[in-house]
């Protein structure tokens, strides 16, 4: 049987970054509309079994309200067992739950979301769809064309060689212990405390480490891009260093908040090679949120994992699908 966990985000696309430059509000509702189109064509590619985390605003249960007469479901559709408590945890634990009963996850929300998600569901294909602008790892995909793609992956008609790629990861570890991770990017922050979670004051900024950065992308990692490109299948990653002494570059940290960046030096960022950071006490945003203050004294270190999360590439898993005659009739 074909299982496909779905993690909505109610919280998500609804950040300061608002109210300091244009971001995109995604509203709930649409993401109800969203989740309807997934769950039809779901359906379509033959899953037979939809597994929901639910939410504060009950983003599943709406969503299933709708579907009524000629959208009516045939698929089975349960809502995981758990305390919701309305904070970044719920998605944590949710994809902890869906780890071991699911083939592929969709995820509805920004790179803080889909962080979350790879933390907890190990080897299980994500599927991120995008509910804002500022986000990297996940993409702006319609409902449908997410559901069609999750699907032949779920039901295993397009293979996993086929339509999975294994992205990259950043570790922290604090005094030799690992501490958390990132997908996009982690940025060190002169400051002793974590306060607003989003950045978008470039002059607080020390230090940025990513696994990618074009100038297609909005937030951190757009220094990168316009410093020198690196794409997600890239087998590097980025340092920057940010001060006075080298280029200074054109960044685009938020929807329409473009700004100069001083740029100290930079360097290219080796797998599995373990890069010390100075400068104790400072706060490390994770994936462009405020996450860890870290104390003065203490030991940290940066490491790119290549090993990390298998994601589902749509173009090409959809190109498969195609090849193969999935849609014909």
């Amino acid at each position: 049987m074909a299982v496909v966990g779905i993690i909505a985000n109610p919280a998500s696309g609804k950040d300061i970054r608002r109210l300091v430059a244009h971001a995109t509000v995604c509203d709930n509702m649409e993401k109800v509309n969203m989740v309807r189109r997934i769950l039809l064509a779901l359906q379509a590619t033959g899953v037979e079994r939809v597994l929901i985390m639910p939410d504060y605003f009950g983003i599943g249960t709406r969503a299933l309200d709708g579907l009524t007469g000629p959208f009516r479901l045939n698929l089975t559709v349960e809502f995981l067992s758990m305390n919701i408590t309305g904070t970044q945890e719920d998605s944590l634990r949710a994809a902890g739950i869906l780890k071991d009963k699911v083939d592929c996850l969709i995820t509805l929300g920004g790179d803080g979301t889909n962080r979350l998600v790879a933390k907890g569901c190990d080897e299980v294909p994500i599927l991120p769809v995008s509910t804002g602008t500022n986000n990297v790892f996940p993409t702006m995909l319609e409902g449908t064309v997410a559901g069609l793609a999750a699907g032949f992956i779920a039901t295993n008609r397009v293979l996993p060689e086929e339509g999975l790629a294994r992205h990259k990861k950043l570790e922290v570890y604090i005094d030799g212990v690992f501490t958390d991770i990132a997908l996009v990017d982690v940025v060190v922050l002169n400051e002793q405390f974590i306060g607003s979670r989003a950045i978008w004051d470039v002059d607080k900024i020390k230090h940025i480490y990513a696994t990618r950065g074009e100038l297609k992308n909005i937030g951190i990692v757009s220094v990168v891009g316009a410093l020198q490109p690196v794409q997600a299948m890239d087998p590097y990653g980025m340092y920057v260093e940010i001060g006075q002494g080298g280029p200074c570059v054109m960044a685009a940290l938020g929807p329409g908040l473009l700004v100069q960046v001083p740029v100290k030096s930079f360097a290219r960022l080796e797998p599995m090679q373990r890069m010390a950071v100075s400068g104790t006490p400072f706060v490390i945003a994770l994936d462009g949120e405020r996450e860890i203050s870290v104390r003065s004294g203490a030991d940290v270190e940066i490491n790119l994992n290549p090993a990390g999360p298998r994601v589902v590439d749509v173009p090409k898993t959809l190109a498969r699908a195609a090849a193969q005659g999935l849609m014909r009739l």
